[in-house]
C-alpha cells in the first residue's frame, strides 16, 4: 500500500524561477567541445570595417580598442595615446577575414586575412578580440586588443569559405603558461606601455597570442590554439628587418 502510493503520487513541480534558470542554463557540452561562436568576430569586423567607412580609419580603431590595446608603429605601442587626434586618410584601408579562431570559453578570438590600403598595396591583417564582458553577460562588449598587419608583394590569397576553428576544452593549457597574463586587465588598471616582445592569453588559457619586434626592424605576431595537450601554431606574420 505505502510503495502503491508512493509511486502514484506526482513528483513535486519545481518553483517557477527554477523552472527558468534551468531553461536558460545551456546544456552540458560534450567533452572536448566548446559552444564558442566565431561569427561573433565577423560581426565585430563587418562592424568595424563600417565604421572606417563613416567615421574615418584611425577613428574607428580607437572606438574599438581596448584600454590596453597593442598595435605596431615599428616598433609594439599602445594604441589609444597613438591613435588620439590621428589624422584618418582620406579612403580607409580594407580588408577581408580568411579564417577565425576562438579560445573554448568564447571571450577571446582572432581574425586573419587580407588586407589592401586604399592606395592599392596589398597586404595581410591579425587582429586579436576580447569580450571584455562576463561570459554569460546579455550584451558583449568586444573590443580588440592587438592588431597587425603589412605589405605583401602579391595579395593574400583566401579560400571561398572561411575558416574556422576553436580551441579544445580538456586538459590544462594554464599549466603550460608561466607567467602569461591571462584575460583582460583587472578594470580600472592603467595600461602599461608594451615591451619589445610579450604575451598575453585567453582568460581560460586555451588561446596564446604574441608579438616580438626587434631592433632591426623586423618582427614577427604568433596566435597559438590550445589541441587538449599542446599548443599549435595557427598564426605566423613575420615581417623582414630593415637590413634584409
Amino acid at each position: 500500500m505505502l510503495l502503491a502510493s508512493t509511486l502514484a503520487t506526482p513528483l513535486a513541480t519545481p518553483p517557477a524561477h527554477a523552472q527558468q534558470r534551468e531553461r536558460r542554463a545551456p546544456p552540458p557540452r560534450p567533452a572536448g567541445q566548446s559552444y564558442a561562436n566565431s561569427s561573433a568576430l565577423l560581426v565585430e569586423e563587418i562592424a568595424l570595417s563600417r565604421a572606417a567607412r563613416e567615421d574615418g580609419q584611425w577613428a574607428a580603431f580607437a572606438q574599438k580598442a581596448a584600454e590596453e590595446a597593442v598595435m605596431f608603429a615599428d616598433q609594439p605601442v599602445l594604441a589609444q595615446p597613438w591613435l588620439k587626434g590621428r589624422a584618418n586618410p582620406a579612403a580607409p584601408m580594407t580588408w577581408s577575414p580568411h579564417s577565425l579562431f576562438m579560445a573554448c570559453d568564447g571571450r577571446s578570438g582572432a581574425s586573419t586575412g587580407a588586407m589592401q590600403e586604399a592606395g592599392g598595396t596589398a597586404g595581410y591583417y591579425t587582429t586579436v578580440w576580447q569580450n571584455l564582458e562576463k561570459p554569460r553577460a546579455k550584451q558583449p562588449k568586444w573590443r580588440w586588443v592587438l592588431t597587425h598587419r603589412a605589405p605583401l608583394a602579391q595579395p593574400r590569397e583566401g579560400e571561398d569559405m572561411i575558416e574556422s576553428r576553436t580551441a579544445v576544452c580538456t586538459g590544462d593549457p594554464k599549466a603550460l603558461l608561466g607567467d602569461i597574463p591571462m584575460g583582460p586587465p583587472p578594470k580600472g588598471s592603467e595600461p602599461v606601455a608594451p615591451q619589445p616582445a610579450g604575451a598575453r592569453a585567453s582568460a581560460d588559457g586555451t588561446m596564446v597570442w604574441r608579438w616580438n619586434a626587434r631592433s632591426d626592424g623586423s618582427r614577427a605576431v604568433t596566435i597559438e590554439l590550445w589541441n587538449g595537450s599542446a599548443f599549435e601554431t595557427v598564426v605566423s606574420d613575420t615581417v623582414p628587418g630593415t637590413a634584409s
